[in-house]
């Protein structure tokens, strides 16, 4: 079971990702956390990651994907894997079917989280967070006992930065103009399961566990 999870910030894939880990056992991988590992572990790739990000450059595609190729050659990867935020762009996905082709292996199924632009805004923008405590809120959906004050912890409640609303907009329109072409170019393999994120949770997960059962 090796999976990629597709959708928009907000889209709600990260949640599920690790749904499917839990039901499925299978690890799910973002690219941040190899970052972290490597670094912290003081790998060569590792090194060469940090070397680019020190100097506040993108590390290059070919150095995620060897990356990721070597994470998903661990251990805990045999059964499969979740892949979050990975790949990005159509190069980073070529060179990804390119290293698995190599081990005669390959992507079974990108899973696309839809959900409107409209609902990303409505569902981040609601968010307010406790800078004290880490504790997370929505005003509609999970709204503190009183407006405004952490029920934890009795701090103020804020909205981050990334959770306002134009911030919102301005990223949504960075993945779409970056990352949409991904699912044209898995669609072409006819890997491409689209899934309606606007549902309960719940339900988002059952949808996504017809696809993996077949």
């Amino acid at each position: 079971m090796k999976i990629i999870m597709l959708g928009a910030p907000g889209a709600g894939k990260g949640t599920q990702a690790d749904m499917i880990t839990k039901k499925y056992n299978v690890p799910h991988i973002s690219t941040g956390d190899i970052f972290r590992a490597n670094i912290k572990n003081g790998t060569e790739l590792g090194k060469k990651a940090k070397g680019y990000m020190d100097q506040g450059l993108l590390v290059p595609d070919s150095l995620v994907v060897d990356l990721v190729i070597d994470r998903i050659h661990q251990d805990d990867c045999k059964e499969g894997y979740v892949l979050d935020g990975f790949p990005r762009t159509i190069p980073q996905a070529e060179a990804l079917d390119a290293a698995l082709a190599a081990e005669n292996e390959e992507i079974d199924a990108a899973i696309d989280v839809e959900v409107p632009d409209d609902n990303i805004v409505n569902r981040m923008s609601g968010r307010r967070a406790c800078l004290k405590c880490g504790a997370t809120y929505h005003i509609v959906y999970n709204a503190p006992k009183t407006e405004g004050v952490c029920d934890n912890c009795g701090s103020e409640l804020v909205q981050r930065e990334d959770d306002k609303p134009e911030t919102v907009l301005n990223r949504l329109s960075v993945y779409h103009k970056e990352t949409q072409p991904l699912i044209d170019y898995y669609n072409q393999k006819g890997k491409v399961a689209e899934i309606d994120g606007t549902q309960d949770l719940n339900a988002v997960f059952a949808d996504i566990e017809k696809v993996l059962n077949k």
